[in-house]
């Protein structure tokens, strides 16, 4: 059993207009990075993956949102799954096989974006050396990420990696299972990001963001209790981090 459009839409009646709700990750995220993109930018995508929201039609707004070829200068893919290659919006796909150096010059991006990409990281002090390493000075990071402490995270943490494919496939409306990873989150708290990104040189804004109950698709019921509680959540433990940091 999944989820009914009756239930969602009683849930967010804005979703008839335009297919996204008022509390989407997704467009609260992007229309940010938006704002931040020129014409002259080279954009780097950490973890671009093989572009797999493009087959998701409920709104070509909130996919445009995401798709940067064409409006920069150079979009550059890296991921550690060779079906990044097939991603569409990307000028260029760079395998990424030592996660220890990425195959990126020195000063060289204008604008990196990372979407659900942190909570996979196992070296996330390496991960923002070499954030920091890419980026021009004056260049811009921006990373949307699960909160640790939110309850969803809480509960993959204590279920091991090997049973993540299944479970989640399950539970989230649409993940098919080449698209599951295994996940460490050992750098998602406001906390521990703004730390470790200022110690490489960045200057850091974290929003903590609410969105709409993506792992309650299996069932009415929860997904209206999921609603309610996400509601009700106090911003420590919000579901989303969206991370916004400006290298000096």
């Amino acid at each position: 059993m999944t989820v009914s459009n009756k239930t969602t839409l009683s849930c967010y009646p804005e979703l008839a207009y335009g297919g996204y709700s008022r509390v989407d990750g997704i467009v609260a995220f992007y229309a940010r990075v938006n704002a931040l993109l020129t014409p002259d930018s080279t954009v780097l995508d950490i973890g671009c993956g093989r572009g797999a929201f493009i087959e998701d039609e409920t709104s070509p707004w909130r996919n445009d949102l995401r798709l940067f070829r064409g409006r920069a200068a150079k979009v550059i893919g890296i991921d550690v799954d060779p079906e990044g290659e097939s991603n569409p919006d990307m000028d260029e796909f760079r395998m990424l096989e030592d996660q220890h150096h990425w195959p990126i010059e020195d000063e060289s991006i204008d604008l990196a974006v990372s979407n659900c990409v942190l909570e996979h990281v196992e070296h996330p002090d390496t991960f923002f050396s070499e954030c920091a390493r890419v980026m021009k000075p004056g260049g811009y990071v921006c990373l949307r990420t699960p909160n640790k402490y939110f309850y969803i995270s809480l509960i993959a943490a204590l279920i091991p990696n090997r049973f993540h494919t299944a479970l989640t496939s399950r539970v989230q409306h649409g993940r098919k299972d080449e698209d599951v990873f295994p996940t460490y989150y050992r750098c998602n708290t406001k906390r521990s990001v703004t730390r470790m990104m200022n110690k490489v040189g960045f200057d850091v804004t974290i929003v903590r963001h609410e969105a709409e109950p993506a792992y309650m698709h299996f069932s009415n019921l929860a997904y209206r209790l999921g609603v309610i509680a996400h509601r009700l959540m106090p911003p420590p433990l919000a579901s989303t981090l969206l991370i916004y940091a400006r290298k000096r």
